[in-house]
């Protein structure tokens, strides 16, 4: 499946044209699933929540650019991509994207904004990422 907008990014070196093996697509998406639904457990701290959801939400952006016979390394640009893999809306993967910035916050700098609107556990970017997800991992 050729993507122009993914051609490109692979032409100045962002990613790497690489078929999906269906082995690596099951463990994506079943780690996605599982994080989310971790996630959503009320119990755990927001801190915890929130890095449940991000994994999550990074593993199925990852399965979705695997399923297309791409890799990245950068893991900022597994949620940029989701416009052309899974036709996010910019509105929505960019929720992602912000949760990438807090994530990188709180793991380089200690500084974890624990508002739960960030917790990615009922987003519907989320949502629709584990609907896609459903569908790649056979």
């Amino acid at each position: 499946m050729s993507h122009p907008q993914l051609d490109n990014l692979v032409r100045v070196g962002k990613l790497k044209p690489e078929p999906a093996a269906d082995t690596d697509l099951r463990g994506l998406v079943g780690s996605g699933m599982r994080r989310a639904d971790d996630a959503a457990r009320v119990e755990l701290s927001l801190e915890s929540r929130f890095d449940l959801g991000y994994n999550a939400a990074r593993a199925l952006a990852l399965a979705a650019l695997r399923f297309h016979g791409y890799r990245s390394d950068s893991r900022y640009l597994v949620f940029q991509c989701l416009q052309h893999t899974i036709e996010l809306p910019p509105e929505q993967w960019r929720v992602l994207d912000q949760a990438h910035r807090k994530r990188n916050l709180a793991e380089y700098e200690g500084e974890m904004d624990t508002d739960s609107d960030h917790s990615l556990t009922r987003a519907p970017d989320c949502l629709s990422l584990r609907s896609a997800g459903s569908n790649w991992s056979g």
